[in-house]
């Protein structure tokens, strides 16, 4: 006799991440509550403050992965998207397997072979405060969300449906 069956999940999945109290942190998350209504019965979105390894359950079962995330490198201004290879991030260098970031993930899922996607997609937006407790959201930043928000409905809608 079989189990009881696992909900079907859609293939493909957007998730912003970030802390809407941490001023530019919020933008992923912005993004995601900006696309519930755009991506439905595309995509499931979620949106999420958890990072690093813990992410992984998010990311299971789905063939097709949307990311969204503040990034503070320096060498843009505030508001630039950048769209990043996850072939091209370097591991994080961190105190203990506890903060492990998306590096070490996907590098977990693939060592593992998880049923995990295969073709993975990020955004991330150059912000200046992302560290700021109740710190308002850089306006450059905050002007850019429409923009993500379209190459992100982008992205899904160029996702084959008939694999």
């Amino acid at each position: 006799m079989a189990g009881p069956a696992r909900p079907a999940r859609k293939k493909t999945v957007v998730i912003g991440l970030g802390n809407d109290l941490l001023g530019d942190d919020a933008v992923g998350v912005l993004v995601a509550r900006s696309l519930q209504e755009r991506l439905r019965g595309k995509a499931d979105v979620i949106e999420t403050a958890i990072h690093g390894i813990a992410l992984l359950d998010l990311f299971i079962g789905y063939q097709h992965a949307v990311l969204v995330d503040a990034i503070q490198t320096g060498k843009y201004p505030p508001g630039k998207v950048l769209e990043i290879d996850p072939d091209d991030l370097r591991p994080v260098q961190a105190p203990s397997p506890h903060y492990a970031g998306l590096p070490e993930m996907l590098a977990l899922a693939r060592q593992y072979d998880l049923d995990f996607p295969k073709d993975f997609r990020i955004f991330a937006i150059e912000v200046a405060d992302p560290y700021t407790i109740g710190g308002q959201m850089t306006p450059a930043v905050l002007a850019v969300i429409p923009e993500v928000c379209d190459r992100v409905c982008q992205a899904v809608a160029a996702i084959p449906w008939s694999e």
